[in-house]
């Protein structure tokens, strides 16, 4: 049995991506997996100052609720980002918190596997390109993981579109059931 730590970061309720995110979470379930999924809609998440404080002390000098996300990240084994695909990237709300993981580069941390499952309303998988190398940019400065998975929900543009898509609605829960 793995923890597994799904982050929906769409700010949009009931979102393509999160649909996505559901489908891998009953899939670790199926399998076993203790699974916690945050919505970082729900949360007050602020943008990183650059001051790198965190880097000596592993702690940020904001104080909100990126500090427990960014513990839950850390003792996780597995990672999954659910991302809407904005101008051909992640949203806005996950750089954020990648940003804001900064605490995470110099301390010991659990996860190895990370997983990508984002939602495009451009019918073409190619429109998942830019986030799957800004998120690999950011698993590459933690030397014991890798990207793991992709799944490229294109075509969805309006909430529940998605279930247009069944082969990437069941590549997630299959990507949750190996996990």
């Amino acid at each position: 049995m793995k923890k597994i730590l799904v982050l929906s970061t769409s700010p949009r309720k009931g979102s393509n991506s999160d649909m996505l995110a559901d489908e891998f979470i009953l899939g670790a379930r199926e399998a076993g997996h203790d699974v916690e999924k945050i919505f970082l809609r729900e949360k007050d998440i602020r943008f990183c100052r650059g001051c790198l404080a965190c880097q000596k002390t592993q702690s940020c000098v904001i104080h909100d609720d990126a500090a427990a996300i960014v513990r839950s990240m850390q003792q996780a084994e597995v990672l999954v980002f659910a991302t809407p695909i904005y101008y051909y990237g992640m949203c806005g709300q996950m750089k954020t918190l990648l940003d804001r993981a900064n605490p995470l580069f110099p301390a010991e941390y659990a996860f190895r596997d990370v997983y990508l499952l984002a939602a495009a309303a451009d019918e073409n998988e190619s429109a998942v390109d830019g986030a799957v190398t800004g998120l690999s940019g950011w698993i590459s400065c933690f030397d014991k993981s890798r990207l793991r998975g992709v799944v490229r929900g294109v075509g969805a543009t309006l909430p529940g579109d998605i279930r247009q898509n069944p082969a990437a609605l069941e590549a997630a829960r299959q990507m949750g059931r190996q996990a």
